[in-house]
């Protein structure tokens, strides 16, 4: 009981790519590079104090979580490790808003330009993200299910076809777009194989230091005890992720990133799926670290540099416009966390969550998760296929599932940006 716990507990972290691994003098997430705090210099004095608590009490690390690891001063922040400070990192505050230097960033925030007649979005670059692999790995990841000879319904498939119609749509209103996945494959050039090493250093450190090699399909109850599943792991949830951030922060360097996902209640058997009646959105902007999360110095690290950005300061009120508009077009009612790992953020539709896409994108990130796939409403949605115009759906006229989507983001997307650049 006690290793089949540990792994449970190792797998979610792993999911968020949060397992610790030792570097030095502190522990660091699994597959990261330990942090080069000098990253942070460029935002010394271009934040007050006031902001910076602010920030951290009411988006990044509510209910002290930061306390543990950033002591607070008059006129400066000191970062460091627990118990140790081999490594900590002055930050100096700016005495006043009118005094703060200029903040450091690659991106310009909506309202920066001035917005065109019919081109709110032009001389901004917008990267779009369709969540997860389709194809062939679509299977691995366990976002795949079939019904008899229907179509299958697989989520990174679904999700680039939608980033495909809303590129449009947003080149359309002016914006360079650039998708961070282009086909079914991944961006990362890791393979299970090649994370092998990784994948015995987790299970032991769950405590199974000999693990056994594969496992017997997505129903195995010993799945997660097995080199095969972790490894596979490891690859399309934190590799996968990692190289997609790298590509959005080094070469495309956008002015936003959209993520775009399908949500999902537990199927079961991909075989002989349940459907359930169950179906909502929602949207997750980054925050809500816990002190645990935060003891780990890369991801310490990455919030900080979001927090110094002020990418919340797009990321909340974007991700509430964007909400608007896809809850007119899809009339699906807001999803509700129940646990801790999430808290409410604005809107009933948006809600802080730390996960690897939204911390580790050094842009502002809309991050979008409505349906659920395995819904009989959507799943009967899935079954139409694509099509222009609409179609007699539950009674009523509706665009195809995938330009629904697409059609709403772009819609709120624009609204907010022509709303700032007035």
């Amino acid at each position: 009981m006690r290793h089949f716990l540990a792994i449970l507990r190792a797998t979610a972290l792993l999911l968020i790519g949060l397992l610790p691994q030792l570097r030095g003098a502190e522990p660091t997430s699994v597959l990261s590079g330990e942090p080069d705090w000098a990253d942070l210099a460029p935002y010394q004095k271009t934040i007050t104090r006031a902001e910076f608590l602010n920030l951290l009490d009411t988006i990044y690390a509510p209910g002290g979580a930061w306390k543990a690891t950033i002591d607070l001063g008059k006129t400066s922040a000191r970062i460091h490790p627990p118990e140790s400070a081999e490594t900590d990192f002055r930050l100096e505050f700016a005495p006043s808003p009118e005094a703060a230097s200029p903040i450091p960033r690659y991106w310009s925030p909506p309202g920066a330009k001035k917005a065109l007649p019919g081109s709110p979005l032009a001389g901004y670059t917008i990267a779009i993200d369709p969540g997860h692999l389709g194809g062939k790995w679509a299977k691995m990841e366990e976002r795949w299910f079939k019904i008899g000879d229907g179509i299958p319904v697989t989520e990174g498939d679904m999700a680039l076809l939608t980033a495909r119609h809303l590129a449009r749509r947003l080149t359309a209103m002016g914006a360079k777009v650039v998708l961070v996945r282009s086909s079914a494959d991944p961006v990362t050039s890791d393979r299970p194989r090649t994370l092998r090493t990784e994948a015995r250093t987790l299970l032991a450190q769950a405590g199974i230091p000999d693990p056994h090699f594969g496992y017997d399909g997505p129903n195995d109850p010993d799945k997660s005890a097995s080199l095969q599943w972790q490894s596979e792991l490891l690859f399309y949830r934190v590799s996968e992720i990692r190289a997609r951030a790298w590509k959005v922060n080094q070469r495309i360097r956008p002015d936003l990133t959209i993520c775009l996902h399908y949500n999902a209640e537990a199927w079961g058997d991909p075989a002989t799926p349940q459907l359930t009646d169950h179906n909502h959105m929602h949207l997750l902007v980054n925050g809500n670290y816990s002190a645990e999360e935060l003891a780990l110095a890369d991801v310490r690290h990455e919030m900080l540099l979001r927090l110094l950005n002020r990418s919340a300061s797009v990321d909340l009120p974007l991700s509430a416009k964007v909400a608007d508009s896809l809850a007119r077009a899809t009339g699906l009612p807001p999803f509700e966390y129940h646990g801790g790992n999430a808290a409410p953020a604005g809107s009933p539709y948006v809600w802080a969550r730390n996960l690897l896409a939204n911390r580790l994108y050094q842009s502002p990130v809309v991050y979008c998760e409505p349906y659920v796939m395995n819904s009989q409403p959507v799943f009967d949605r899935v079954q139409l296929g694509d099509y222009k115009g609409t179609k007699i759906v539950g009674g009523a006229p509706r665009k195809s599932l995938y330009r629904e989507y697409a059609d709403a983001v772009a819609e709120g997307v624009g609204a907010y940006f022509a709303e700032k650049g007035k």
